[in-house]
């Protein structure tokens, strides 16, 4: 039977795509920062409405009815029509926006992607705040989906259909070595690379070298691992000081010649590009700040990597 058109409210359909997307009423009320008990009972009206449970409790999941399966695709389209009809409606001036947004990154793309991005936006919307979150690569699509950031910039990630991304460029992988070093007065051979003693940036202890799979391929290596650090301005100063050598993202690596006594040279072992790429969910498509920030950051912050 239709439902009357009198006893729609359309924030029931967005609790509804909630549970859905999050899989339980904890996760749609973090998300629709309501409480739970007020995401129950709208789901209580939603079931009465529809004649049917909608989602059933498996541990600790609401897992879909057939239903629910049947209809959220049509549901999401509808909410996802009426989001970008209110953001067509919303100008906004940035040099009025006086808010903080989240950008999920790592260290070394911070350094990469902030003095520009910050510098743009001071002059363009000098009210904006940025914080700057690390967010672990296996919790890209959770902390994108609850909410807990607004964008993510970091490597090429294997994501869901909800994430949106947007590829900003390529980086490669250069060495550092001290200025001086023995091996900086010709170019850096395999032989030499391998000889030599190296630092490697990892954030578990005892991680394996991430370029293991390279050598293998290749059938060269291991390399000599004689330091892990956590992050690679320690690891480029204990490099500045020594013999070992320190491979990391060539944008970074440039930046860090002019702050360092260190010297550039070519990974003498052909590996793949680095993609960065721009990640955030489906549902803040249609969000003019948003969009407004991703057309920043797309326009010139990580021009240097590609």
């Amino acid at each position: 039977m239709a439902i009357p058109v009198s006893r729609l409210d359309l924030n029931l359909f967005r609790v509804m795509d909630a549970v859905y997307t999050h899989g339980g009423i904890s996760g749609a009320a973090r998300h629709l920062h309501l409480s739970q008990p007020a995401v129950s009972h709208a789901l209580a009206r939603l079931r009465r409405l529809w004649g049917d449970p909608l989602f059933v409790r498996q541990g600790n999941r609401m897992l879909p009815t057939e239903l629910t399966r049947r209809v959220i695709g049509e549901v999401q389209a509808h909410l996802h029509g009426l989001q970008s009809l209110m953001a067509q409606a919303e100008a906004f001036d940035p040099q009025t926006l006086d808010m903080t947004l989240r950008l999920g990154m790592r260290d070394v793309l911070e350094a990469i992607t902030l003095p520009t991005l910050v510098a743009r936006l001071a002059e363009q919307a000098p009210r904006l705040r940025l914080s700057s979150v690390r967010v672990p690569r296996d919790d890209l699509e959770r902390v994108l989906t609850q909410g807990e950031v607004d964008l993510v910039i970091d490597r090429e990630r294997r994501v869901g259909p909800r994430i949106h991304g947007l590829h900003l460029g390529n980086d490669t992988l250069a060495v550092l070595m001290r200025q001086g070093h023995a091996l900086a007065a010709q170019p850096l051979s395999v032989a030499a690379y391998f000889a030599a003693r190296h630092v490697m940036v990892g954030v578990q202890p005892e991680q394996p070298d991430p370029l293991q799979s390279v050598w293998s391929a290749l059938k060269l290596g291991p390399r000599d691992l004689t330091l892990r650090c956590q992050h690679y301005f320690a690891a480029a100063r204990v490099v500045a000081e020594g013999e070992a050598l320190l491979t990391l993202p060539r944008t970074y690596a440039e930046a860090l010649v002019h702050s360092l006594p260190v010297t550039l040279r070519e990974l003498p072992v052909p590996v793949p590009p680095i993609g960065i790429w721009l990640y955030w969910h489906a549902e803040r498509d249609a969000d003019p700040v948003l969009r407004w920030l991703r057309e920043r950051i797309a326009q010139g912050a990580f021009t240097t990597a590609c």
